[in-house]
């Protein structure tokens, strides 16, 4: 039997004045839910929040009903001092204002005052009831806004990081609170990290970009494990590994391109892959490669790379090479990092995660050297910026799909390669792993001194960082 719809968000848009959307938003709630929104910096899971309690200008869609909430919230808490200040600013008698106390902020909403004075004991603001509320420091009005939500009997609970700021007394006191109100009222929380997540919560929603990405059942162990490897991956200050000393690839002039194609033609007799393409790739240039199928995407990668026979018949020059002037492929591929569908499907070597990693340094599929301390080192690093640190020694073939694509991206970077070409790094993986993959590419593009050449189907699915754009066209295939 289906349970009862406690709010209803149908196609929702929401404009918040012109500065933000939260866009097509369709989520239910039912009355014994409780939600965790989260989410990376600017995403709109404060947004998602407000929303709930009646802010924002519905653009399109419905939301039904909208409840009764008690709502806290940074910008909540910020609406109430502005408010008082500007009641102090409209006083135009000759004294000076004192401005509304404590007691009586608390007092205008409260239904419950044994429990007011309970909560305004166990926060420590029982000296301070006379005092004016916008004297108080950002965590004692911070306290205060909490009182007033948790007293006035809300029908929904809404609350934006609110164990920022409180003391240690204060924080098990709400945590304990919560616990026990969790049974009659549903509670909906707003969170940067997973790691707070209290037991009561029931569900997760993941918010990018304004858009809902991710609803996920707190119970669905491997869901809810992978959107923490997401916000790992999305909120976490994290630093990429250096490389390894002793394994450092030649350096290359700075001035001079990566890559240089001049009028690059591919035919195979009648048929015109491409024709007279001309492109040149910096260093620190992070590019996009789109097309559809067909199109030369792959051909024109293996010019690069020196796998492709009409390589040598065209001008190509890459890392300081004219192709064709006595370079073996070993030159130009140590240069490169690669990661593929393909490779992915090659890689069925049954060694640990931390092995797989190691084999970067070596180019191999497996590990048949003697690794040093200092990869074993570095491979533990980048175990843990993907979240696996815990998984070091399990097989690479138990992974799941995502997660074997995020190793094989870390293996290509490991030696920090002058290009990394990403070749439909997000084929065949589900939405959940595919953003996963995007994040790490993202943070490789801020952080790394390696140019990411990203390639895929379509032009549209953009990441943060790569700002340069080759479309190939369908009728170049012919």
């Amino acid at each position: 039997m289906s349970l009862p719809v406690y709010i209803k968000l149908k196609n929702l848009t929401v404009d918040f004045d012109k500065r933000f959307q939260c866009k097509k938003i369709n989520w239910t709630v039912t009355a014994n839910q409780h939600w965790l929104i989260c989410g990376n910096n600017g995403s709109g899971k404060s947004a998602l929040a407000a929303i709930l309690a009646g802010y924002g200008d519905i653009e399109e869609g419905v939301i039904t009903p909208l409840p009764d909430a008690g709502l806290v919230s940074f910008e909540a808490q910020a609406e109430l001092i502005e408010a008082e200040r500007r009641k102090d600013d409209a006083d135009i008698m000759d004294v000076i204002a004192i401005g509304t106390p404590v007691s009586e902020i608390i007092s205008a909403v409260c239904k419950d005052q044994p429990l007011a004075d309970e909560l305004i004991e166990k926060f420590g603001l029982s000296p301070l009831l006379d005092r004016a509320f916008r004297k108080l420091s950002t965590g004692e009005s911070r306290k205060v806004m909490l009182i007033r939500a948790l007293t006035s009997k809300p029908q929904l609970l809404i609350l934006d990081e609110p164990f920022e700021g409180l003391d240690a007394l204060s924080l098990k006191a709400l945590q304990q609170h919560l616990i026990n109100i969790a049974q009659l009222t549903p509670i909906i929380m707003v969170l940067n990290r997973l790691e707070q997540c209290p037991e009561f919560i029931t569900h997760i929603a993941y918010m990018h970009n304004g858009e809902l990405q991710q609803q996920v059942p707190r119970d669905d162990k491997e869901a809810f494990d992978a959107l923490h490897q997401l916000m790992h991956l999305k909120t976490t200050d994290l630093t990429l590994p250096g490389a390894d000393p002793d394994t450092l690839i030649p350096a290359l002039d700075p001035t001079q391109p990566l890559v240089q194609l001049s009028n690059t033609s591919i035919k195979y007799d009648d048929i015109i892959i491409f024709d007279q393409l001309n492109w040149t790739i910096n260093p620190g240039e992070h590019w996009q490669l789109s097309g559809p199928n067909g199109c030369g995407k792959t051909a024109l990668l293996s010019l690069i790379t020196g796998d492709h026979p009409q390589c040598y018949v065209n001008d190509i020059f890459v890392f300081g090479f004219k192709r064709g002037s006595g370079e073996s492929i070993w030159q130009i591929k140590q240069f490169i990092g690669y990661v593929s569908t393909a490779l992915q499907w090659e890689y069925t070597v049954g060694t640990s995660l931390r092995n797989v990693i190691i084999s970067g340094f070596y180019d191999s599929i497996g590990l048949y050297s003697k690794y040093t301390d200092h990869q074993r080192d570095i491979a533990n690093q980048w175990l843990a910026v993907l979240g696996m640190q815990d998984r070091a020694d399990e097989p690479f073939t138990s992974q799941s799909y995502g997660d074997q694509r995020l190793l094989l991206i870390a293996r290509a970077m490991v030696k920090h390669p002058p290009l990394l070409i990403l070749d439909e790094p997000c084929l065949g993986l589900d939405d959940m792993n595919r953003q996963k993959v995007l994040a790490l590419i993202e943070i490789i593009c801020a952080q790394s001194e390696s140019t990411v050449l990203y390639v895929n189907h379509h032009a549209a699915d953009k990441i943060a960082g790569i700002e340069k754009y080759l479309a190939l066209d369908a009728h170049s295939a012919g």
